[in-house]
């Protein structure tokens, strides 16, 4: 669906851009795992994007605005897992995702974003991992379930700033500084309430892009969100991030043996992804490759380590130029804290959880696409005793 203020130039969007899609997700645990059975997912999401200079006339500056409705619980009450098996998984009602306005200077090369902003839009971020429905294919479980609710990602986003620059033509450098705790939390929706502290992010990223045709988007999309640049061909990214809040260690206790407090939270990640073969006959048919790596202080954070890596090949069917077929696989690695805080309890636990996922994507219209996902889940959120998880997930994705 698109909404169009004034006639515009035929290759020119509108001024504003709105489209629906609803997700529907069936998933069954066929073996292992907490219980068998299945369990369906379903997510509405709303998107309006606003090219400020036609509507507001604010020259290079854009706005987006995503609102979210999701119902049924997340397949993970199934196979008992920690890293989690669909990346659909969020609480059930309807909610703001991301309502921010971005405003660029220096012909494109400085961009300013602020308000509610998901930071793995554009951190930690790979294209080529995005087709897995794993959610630490979108982003590292060490760096996922860190901080007081999580960072700013789906389903719990953040309200902050967000600077990224180019100094060369394939080198972007992002920071971003966030709320410490998600807006929605439990007793209501609120931001910077004391003792949230702050989440600052930082990347640098190098790009490899090919040539751009010889109608070149408009200058102010060359950089930040929605930006109109040709898909990454190659992507190296190397990141950090920090919670300036307190928080309790794993297995340190004061004299009333409660966790001792520890001044912020930190970790790292290198990202990369590239394209490893294309026909030269038939340039639909490409091979890619992408790596994950974080850690995390394991002091105060479970995770303390994970990896990622995966293939995707896309046009191998004749005729069907835009399916992509998919394998990875996830490591999530406990930290020494944690294992030894589990072990005071009496709970015996692996030291990593690992899931292989093989997906096939069926863009089977413009509108509409069918996607399978089989995920072999080691160690079901570590716990001992707990048998390896088989599912089967069915994602159907309607543009109306």
């Amino acid at each position: 669906m698109m909404v169009a203020g004034s006639a515009a130039a035929q290759d020119s969007p509108p001024p504003v851009t709105s489209n629906v899609i609803y997700d529907a997700n069936s998933v069954s645990d066929l073996s292992g795992g907490v219980r068998r059975g299945s369990a369906y997912q379903g997510m509405l999401r709303w998107q309006t994007s606003v090219d400020g200079e036609r509507v507001l006339g604010w020259p290079d500056s854009s706005a987006f605005f995503n609102v979210m409705a999701t119902h049924q619980a997340g397949p993970s009450t199934l196979t008992g897992d920690a890293q989690g098996v669909s990346n659909m998984a969020a609480p059930p009602g309807v909610r703001l995702e991301e309502a921010w306005i971005q405003k660029n200077f220096l012909d494109g090369r400085l961009s300013v974003l602020a308000g509610r902003y998901d930071l793995n839009s554009e951190f930690y971020h790979l294209n080529t991992a995005s087709l897995f429905f794993n959610s630490s294919f979108g982003i590292g479980a060490e760096f996922a379930q860190s901080g007081q609710g999580g960072p700013s990602i789906f389903p719990a986003t953040s309200v902050g700033t967000r600077i990224a620059v180019k100094p060369a033509p394939n080198v972007v450098l992002r920071a971003a500084i966030l709320d410490g705790v998600p807006v929605d939390r439990s007793g209501g929706s609120t931001a910077f309430r004391g003792g949230d502290g702050l989440l600052l992010v930082y990347e640098m990223a190098w790009l490899s892009r090919p040539e751009p045709a010889a109608s070149v988007q408009d200058h102010h999309l060359r950089i930040g969100r929605n930006a109109g640049l040709a898909p990454d061909q190659g992507k190296l990214a190397v990141g950090g991030w920090y919670y300036t809040a307190q928080f309790g260690e794993l297995n340190a206790f004061d004299a009333s043996g409660q966790p001792r407090q520890q001044r912020g939270s930190s970790g790292a990640y290198l990202v990369a992804e590239r394209s490893l073969y294309q026909s030269s006959t038939q340039p639909q048919k490409v091979i890619s490759g992408f790596v994950q790596l974080g850690a995390a202080d394991s002091r105060v954070n479970r995770f303390s380590g994970y990896f990622g890596a995966g293939l995707t090949a896309t046009g191998l069917v004749p005729g069907r130029a835009s399916d992509e077929l998919g394998l990875a696989v996830a490591i999530a690695r406990n930290g020494s804290a944690y294992l030894r805080s589990q072990q005071i309890v009496g709970v015996a636990n692996q030291r990593a959880e690992s899931t292989v996922e093989l997906t096939y994507l069926s863009q089977v219209s413009p509108r509409l696409s069918l996607q399978p996902s089989l995920q072999y889940v080691m160690h079901p959120n570590t716990v001992t005793g707990v048998g390896n998880a088989l599912t089967l997930q069915l994602r159907a994705e309607v543009a109306f």
